[in-house]
């Protein structure tokens, strides 16, 4: 990408809701910012687009497409990036193998994914194929440390339009239930690298040597941490766990992050339906291996897989009879929460359990107090004493409530996750080792046969530069700020090494307060029900736990979050809240042409993306189109033009509609850009006079099924029939 090729703002294009959305509002975006000279651009980093991307050679060259993911990951280095990135699939395999099938009925010769790869070609395709997995997006773009809020309209919108919570009260049986030890908070092992340095990691058992990877490399001052789980120790506590949910009368639920812990999580989550479905494996499990059961995979594969097979569809039913009734994802449908790994995402499930009074659906649809168990206990506290808090203190008042904002350390893949390619389930027993080039043995732990071993790393610029970006935070606002680390866990320790030295040197150290999860939890609740704010300051997995529950209790959603990345060479990455890609949303409008999503996240981007280029590029013009920006985004609060979730109300396209006709009739009245005043004032007064017909275009659309020509990879003609059914408002806009 030359400075000549790259747009002014890159708009991604991804995945279900938020692209159904864009194909509605892109058009309005660009046409508002050609009138400034503003180019906007799109890159495909959707699932079907980056599968598409890996394969080129199964294709034809009409079907071949470009990695935009490695463009972006290229451009997001230089100081010219501006991108606007919306939420995109971090796929499950059965989410990758949907996709694959899909792509293959719409003439596209891809390889099948290979569960069991045995030729060294299934083996290169299973390779290509687990790169597309999980967060495969998201570390390549951050080459930055994350700033997340709620936008200042949105909080005030949300204090003076407070939204519905749960009743908490002290007899509520909720409880978060995680590992007491041989977990991976219990086995981290952490150090900080006095030069840079490459690791191999191998598995030494009585046989010998088995490399388990190599030519990991890392500069100077990273932060290297490993850990295992135990298997025997996970499956003694989730048996533990069901049969105390039973005793409690609550429902049982787990709470996991399958889509970005891509290894690790999915065999957690095997874990669990084999315990739930303990007698069935012991008894039938020879059948099962024999017609491909893969735990992993969920409960809904296994179900499919057994069908017809009356012996094992009765043992089921038998174990379901006397298991603890289940948290369930749809209980319309049947499915339960380990019917498929990625249904049940910790850090959207836990804080709405939270916002409805610690209560989940059951299979009587109705709801009921639970068990949530989040086997590993590095975070779970943070859930833990949420809960406890409400229990004693009553559920937050939203009108009163002050706000939690965010820095979070992410840049150049921090990675706390377990998505990363340095995790592995052992294939036997013996002692892993991460040992160095010089031949130091950096990291050993003794390990069983199926225990989860994994390792992660932090650089230190990234680090050093989170801490800076808090300071500056810090001193814009005045708020309370809290470094959430547990100085007794491994991996904190090391942080905190660089944390106080920055702090002090700065001369800051009075300003900020560093604290575990759990007390950090306590503070902030505390610090937001007296109306006052606080800034956590966070590494990889918090910042995605945190900012969904606190804007969830505060807004009602975190799709409404301000989301900037400061990137680390000057660029400026501006992602569109934290809510998902919001399959529901998709079914709804394939069944009934309603699309409820809601696109203030893109409209708070949007408006911080061009006041970032009128500094970046000295354009004026851009700076007059954000600030227009932020007055249709009030608009749309102040009017409740936001979509709604019924059939036959206004929906998203309703609110592109007020969005684009707000947009223009501020760009008209402002004083500071008279040709943009001149430009503007005939549409916004085309598109005033044309609300009956537009409303009323917009109206008829909806209450049939909608064809998008498919789920993953749609057609691009058939969505902007379904996404513009407006020819009075396209007319206008163009």
């Amino acid at each position: 990408m030359s400075d000549q090729t790259v747009p002014d703002i890159i708009y991604t294009k991804v995945d279900e809701a938020p692209e159904l959305a864009s194909a509605s509002l892109l058009p309005i975006i660009q046409t508002f910012a050609a009138a400034a000279g503003v180019s906007v651009g799109t890159k495909d980093i959707s699932l079907a687009g980056r599968i598409l991307a890996t394969f080129p050679e199964y294709l034809t060259d009409a079907q071949r497409q470009s990695d935009d993911l490695a463009e972006l990951g290229e451009l997001v280095k230089t100081p010219q990036a501006n991108v606007i990135k919306l939420p995109n699939i971090s796929a499950s395999v059965p989410q990758l193998v949907a996709a694959v099938k899909e792509l293959q009925s719409q003439g596209y010769a891809l390889p099948d994914y290979p569960y069991e790869p045995k030729t060294d070609e299934e083996k290169a395709v299973q390779a290509k194929y687990d790169g597309i997995k999980g967060s495969a997006v998201n570390p390549v773009l951050r080459e930055g440390n994350s700033d997340r809020r709620a936008a200042a309209a949105v909080k005030k919108f949300a204090q003076s339009n407070p939204h519905r919570m749960g009743e908490w009260t002290a007899e509520s049986k909720t409880r978060v239930a995680s590992m007491s030890g041989g977990d991976f908070y219990s086995n981290e092992v952490s150090a900080t690298l006095p030069k840079a340095a490459t690791a191999r990691i191998v598995l030494e058992t009585g046989a010998g040597e088995t490399v388990l990877k190599e030519g990991v490399s890392y500069p100077e001052g990273t932060v290297v941490d490993a850990t295992y789980m135990s298997a025997s120790a996970l499956d003694a506590f989730l048996e533990d766990e069901i049969a105390k949910t039973k005793d409690e009368g609550t429902l049982f639920s787990l709470h996991m992050k399958a889509t970005m812990m891509k290894v690790s999580d999915p065999i957690i989550f095997g874990h669990a339906v084999k315990a739930w479905l303990k007698p069935v494996f012991e008894a039938h499990g020879a059948k099962l291996k024999e017609l491909g059961v893969n735990p992993n995979s969920g409960l809904g594969d296994l179900l499919e897989r057994v069908k017809g097979h009356a012996e094992i569809e009765q043992a089921i039913e038998a174990v379901r009879a006397e298991r603890p009734p289940m948290y369930m994802v749809n209980s319309d449908k049947g499915i339960t929460n380990l019917h498929v790994p990625s249904d049940v995402i910790i850090d959207a499930s836990m804080p709405a359990l939270i916002r409805d009074g610690g209560k989940g659906w059951g299979p009587d649809n109705a709801q009921h107090d639970t068990n949530c168990v989040i086997p590993d206990s590095s975070y779970a506290p943070v859930y833990d004493a949420a809960i406890e808090f409400f229990k004693a203190n009553g559920k937050l008042d939203p009108a009163t409530a002050g706000t939690v904002q965010n820095i979070g350390l992410m840049a150049q893949k921090a990675e706390e996750y377990g998505s990363h390619p340095t995790t592995f389930e052992m294939p036997e027993a013996g002692t892993v080792k991460m040992v160095l080039d010089d031949g130091t043995v950096l990291h050993q732990h003794d390990v069983q046969a199926g225990d989860i071993w994994r390792s992660a790393s932090a650089r230190k610029a990234p680090i050093e530069d989170w801490v800076n970006l808090a300071i500056d935070r810090q001193k814009a606002t005045g708020y309370r700020a809290i470094f959430w680390l547990d100085e007794s866990r491994a991996h904190d320790a090391e942080l905190i090494k660089y944390v106080t030295p920055i702090l002090e040197a700065r001369g800051v150290a009075d300003k900020f307060e560093i604290m575990a999860p759990r007390a950090a939890t306590v503070a902030s609740l505390e610090t937001i029900t007296k109306g006052e704010s606080t800034i956590a300051i966070t590494g990889n997995v918090l910042r995605d736990y945190l900012t969904d529950l606190f804007p969830i209790l505060e807004l009602a959603t975190s799709a409404k979050m301000l989301s900037i990345v400061k990137l680390m060479q000057g660029g400026g990455l501006f992602e569109t809240g934290a809510g998902g890609s919001a399959p529901k949303h998709v079914q709804q409008l394939m069944e009934q042409n309603h699309l409820r999503w809601d696109s203030l996240g893109e409209f708070c981007a949007l408006g911080e993306s061009f006041k970032f280029l009128a500094d970046q590029k000295d354009n004026a013009k851009a700076r007059v189109l954000g600030e227009a920006v932020d007055a249709a985004t009030q608009g749309i609060l102040d009017h409740g033009r936001s979509p709604s979730r019924k059939v036959g109300e206004p929906d998203n396209r309703d609110s592109h509609y007020w969005f684009a006709r707000y947009w223009a009739e501020a760009l008209a009245a402002q004083g500071d850009d008279a040709e943009l005043a001149a430009h503007f004032a005939p549409i916004a007064k085309a598109l005033a006079e044309g609300e009956a017909a537009i409303t009323g275009e917009l109206a008829a659309a909806q209450g049939q099924p909608a064809d998008l020509g498919g789920y993953y990879h749609t057609d691009a003609a058939k969505t902007a029939a379904v996404m513009r059914p407006s020819a009075t408002l396209n007319g206008i806009i163009g």
